[in-house]
């Protein structure tokens, strides 16, 4: 007993410092944001739900709120898809290794170079449309119409499909050549080793995948905003660039409104995907 309790007491100072910057950087002024939530944003009055009704009975927050919704619905299926066909290729291709890194460099890039290889290609776009338009052809501006939406995502996809073929990879490394040479012993084809073997070993690496990649379609704000600006097409007016500007104009109650709100959403969603997990 009492070594158990000595290796508790050690296990807890190993992970004290990690826990005191946790507690410093991000409980403490996220308990703070839930206290200003219910404050006015002038004179720190107690306004109640005030903040949240006028939050959720803002168009601009309803915007934001349909697009980064429809931009996760669609990216993280993309994703996942996406990054396990090319993990299984890597996989079982023999310089897989060195080309997994290959789709490790947009990660590695700064957000001001992926901006600013874009900011030069719709620029030269945009000279396209004006020769175009001296000639009586009408051209499309991408980045200020409907397209800007898909541009928004093919860029988070390639950013982020390296990372997904790593963890999947992982996750294939994990499986045993043993079980694949009794399944075909016993008559099983490449396609039901993959069904029946592949993707149920899977599932752990499916849910980490999920969760991450969940998360960071909340953080595509720089690339947009460093490429479009404050206020972008409306089909990515994003809730990073509603924070943003509410920051701007001070409006202090809404944003901390809006930000609990929105973290208890993503809190709902990942103990949701959890439960189903554990429960599968």
């Amino acid at each position: 007993m009492q070594d158990g309790t000595k290796k508790g007491i050690k296990g807890f100072l190993w992970i004290l410092p990690s826990f005191l910057g946790v507690l410093v950087f991000y409980l403490l002024p996220y308990a703070d944001v839930v206290r200003r939530s219910f404050l006015g944003a002038v004179d720190n009055r107690f306004v109640g739900l005030e903040n949240f009704k006028t939050a959720l009975g803002n168009t601009a927050f309803l915007l934001a709120v349909k697009n980064t919704l429809r931009f996760t619905v669609f990216c993280i299926p993309v994703l996942i898809f996406a990054a396990l066909v090319c993990a299984v290729i890597l996989y079982r291709s023999k310089y897989g290794g060195m080309i997994k890194s290959a789709f490790l460099m947009p990660m590695a890039l700064p957000a001001v170079s992926v901006a600013l290889m874009w900011r030069l290609f719709f620029h030269s776009q945009g000279l396209v449309n004006h020769w175009l338009a001296q000639l009586g052809i009408l051209g499309s501006d991408w980045m200020n119409g409907p397209g800007a939406f898909w541009i928004l995502v093919g860029s988070y996809i390639w950013k982020n499909l390296g990372y997904g073929i790593v963890l999947w990879m992982a996750g294939l490394s994990g499986i045993s050549e043993n079980i694949y040479e009794a399944a075909k012993v016993d008559g099983a084809g490449e396609w039901q080793c993959f069904v029946k073997i592949t993707l149920p070993s899977l599932k752990p690496s499916l849910y980490t995948i999920t969760v991450l990649s969940f998360l960071n379609s909340f953080k595509v704000f720089r690339e947009a905003y460093l490429v479009a600006g404050d206020y972008p097409h409306e089909s990515i007016y994003m809730m990073q660039h509603l924070f943003n500007n509410w920051f701007r104009n001070f409006s202090l109650d809404k944003m901390a409104a809006a930000a609990v709100l929105e973290s208890m959403v993503l809190l709902a969603v990942i103990l949701l995907l959890q439960r189903t997990w554990d429960n599968r």
